[in-house]
């Protein structure tokens, strides 16, 4: 069982850096998400996201509060980067992803703090909300490869990503935890204040299995590689769980999901009256019942 990264390997062909010059070159025209801002980010332009050159980072930690293949016993090595390049009404993190809170970090600096990560013994490195910087950092990854980074990376996003920016990434990412939030296109625009979000989730998480395939852990269940799907219930079926879940099924018999019950009605949520309540008993219990009636891997949080 070789649970080595999949960078490594990349990194000792020289193919790593070339990968790191090609995500650069969606920054000059931002192609790097859907959003196709078509700015000038080498210059410090900002776009959708509010991001220019830089990434701005709210916080980094070994997080317990992730999925145990995730966090395993020593933490998963999060990185919460700030601003989104969705706007989700109901965002809990809504000071870090819509407002900004944090400060910026070069490259260089990234490149530190996943060290750091590692050295507090972090099962792996984990970048949240990454969308809209992954150019930045794979060049930091590539710093810290060279300072002797060896644990995996976690892609963790909410699956609005650009498919081209997907595929750079194979032979980089070896665990995918996306968010599928709904298959509902006027969901996708009225409560994430983005276009072709079911389309464009699908895509890339097909993408994504197609690279990892099923979630591997090791003999302790601490992941090394493949795909680990999260879905967040929300009340009056608004997430469209059952098309949700058929589609992960589709995809494979053995797809690994967290079928997530901790909807709060956060920031702006309140503004919309079928958001204004917490899903009840009954809507999360056939939401997980029906996932395990079709043969998905339920995993816990």
């Amino acid at each position: 069982m070789d649970t080595a990264p999949s960078y490594i390997r990349l990194y000792e062909e020289g193919l790593l850096g070339e990968k790191v010059e090609k995500a650069y070159s969606f920054l000059e025209e931002c192609s790097v998400c859907p959003h196709n801002c078509g700015i000038n980010r080498l210059k410090d332009e900002k776009g959708f996201c509010k991001t220019g050159l830089n990434v701005r980072i709210s916080s980094f930690f070994p997080h317990h509060g992730e999925e145990f293949p995730i966090r395993g016993y020593g933490g998963s090595g999060t990185i919460f980067i700030s601003y989104c390049n969705m706007r989700c009404v109901y965002c809990q993190n809504y000071e870090i992803s819509h407002l900004g809170e944090g400060r910026e970090y070069t490259p260089e600096e990234i490149a530190g703090i996943m060290l750091y990560l590692q050295e507090e013994r972090c099962h792996n490195i984990n970048w949240v909300t990454p969308s809209h910087v992954v150019p930045q950092l794979l060049k930091a990854l590539y710093i810290a490869v060279k300072k002797g980074l060896k644990i995996p990376i976690v892609y963790n996003t909410s699956s609005y990503d650009s498919p081209e920016i997907i595929k750079l990434l194979d032979g980089i990412i070896d665990i995918y935890l996306p968010d599928l939030k709904y298959l509902n296109d006027q969901h996708g625009k009225k409560y994430s204040k983005v276009k072709d979000y079911p389309d464009t989730a699908k895509e890339v998480i097909r993408l994504m299995y197609k690279q990892v395939g099923d979630l591997k852990t090791d003999e302790r269940g601490i992941a090394y590689r493949g795909i680990l799907v999260r879905h967040l219930v929300l009340p009056e079926g608004i997430s469209t769980t059952k098309k949700v879940l058929d589609f992960l099924r589709s995809l494979s018999p053995n797809m690994h999901v967290n079928i997530m019950a901790q909807y709060y009605p956060y920031y702006k949520a309140f503004e919309y009256p079928e958001l204004s309540r917490r899903i009840t008993e009954l809507e999360y219990r056939e939401a997980v019942e029906y996932a395990l009636q079709i043969g998905l891997k339920v995993v816990n949080g």
